[in-house]
């Protein structure tokens, strides 16, 4: 199932409500639920209708204050017989915790120094993307007490006449504890079957417009939404870097685009969710309670991953990583 922040990104520019906030939902999980039945017969065993709260509600998972969160198995074996036992979030710190440092000066010297990254090398009909997605949406139980996020993998091959194929498959779902984790287990709900995986499912792309990628600076900062802020940038360099192959020199004006606006602060060294290392920029925007996070590539200066967090307290709302990028002939 599509979350916010996965609809926007196929939107693209044709969503008509880039900018604008999700709020919180406008009736209770436990209206929703009563108003749909809380509960059915599957097999003779009882099984909850679950509400879903998409992402940037408050159903979404607790990490500490001031912390990259990165995935690591829940400690302490599976049980037995059970092919999802789920994951829990464990948080890695930043470098620069503490009153980091403007990020513009960091972001210069990155832009600099940047190589060619493997597809500045390739050619080919599709752009190629492999991305997974963390926290789209989240479900919360009736009571508010326990929370699972839905993740996904995508693959992505796309023409520059929009046409191409799209990959889906849901991975096995993630817990912020481990009490949350044993609900839903015992719920029996947000965990793919026990005999098997689940395949993926291919949809067709239909041809949509697809625009160049920008000539200049100016362009560029205009892609970028710069003057609604570092917010609206953020979200727009994860839709740039999700949807075409980057080449070197629009890196690094990226980069640079993003050291001039203000408000992005440097955090250093941090590892994304796919264990690979990277160097961060975050945002607070306190106006919303939230905060925003690319990670990007020391070598290459491209965007390895990006996250949305609400901040009281600090909560993941989404977090994707993009794992391939490439230029190809061959679809699947």
């Amino acid at each position: 199932m599509f979350g916010v922040e996965r609809t926007r990104t196929l939107l693209g520019h044709a969503d008509p409500a880039r900018n604008a906030d999700v709020g919180p939902p406008l009736v209770s999980a436990r209206e929703l639920i009563d108003r749909v039945g809380a509960t059915e017969l599957v097999a003779g065993r009882r099984r909850v209708h679950p509400t879903r709260r998409l992402v940037l509600t408050a159903g979404t998972l607790a990490v500490t204050a001031g912390v990259v969160a990165v995935l690591q198995p829940f400690d302490g074996p599976a049980p037995k017989n059970s092919a999802a036992a789920g994951s829990v979030l464990v948080p890695v710190a930043y470098q620069f915790d503490a009153d980091p440092p403007a990020a513009g000066p960091q972001l210069r010297m990155l832009a600099d120094k940047i190589k060619d990254a493997a597809y500045d090398h390739q050619s080919g009909r599709y752009m190629y993307h492999h991305t997974k997605v963390w926290g789209d949406p989240v479900m919360t139980s009736a009571d508010g007490r326990h929370h699972v996020a839905y993740a996904s993998e995508t693959k992505l091959w796309q023409a520059t006449d929009g046409t191409g194929n799209q990959a889906n498959i849901q991975l096995e779902p993630q817990y912020p504890d481990q009490e949350s984790r044993d609900y839903w287990q015992r719920e029996s709900i947000g965990r793919p079957a026990a005999t098997s995986t689940p395949a993926p499912s291919l949809i067709p792309l239909p041809p949509m417009e697809i625009r160049p990628l920008p000539a200049g600076p100016s362009e560029l900062r205009q892609l970028l939404k710069v003057e609604y802020g570092p917010g609206a940038a953020s979200k727009e360099v994860s839709t740039l870097y999700g949807q075409y192959v980057v080449p070197r020199a629009i890196r690094a004006a990226v980069l640079r685009v993003l050291a001039d606006v203000p408000g992005f602060r440097w955090r250093g060294q941090v590892t994304d969710r796919a264990g690979r290392h990277g160097v961060a920029v975050t945002f607070d925007d306190r106006e919303h309670d939230a905060q925003s996070l690319l990670i990007f590539d020391p070598k290459t200066g491209a965007l390895l991953a990006d996250e949305r967090l609400t901040l009281s307290p600090v909560r993941i709302s989404s977090y994707k990583v993009i794992l391939d990028v490439a230029w190809t002939d061959r679809v699947g």
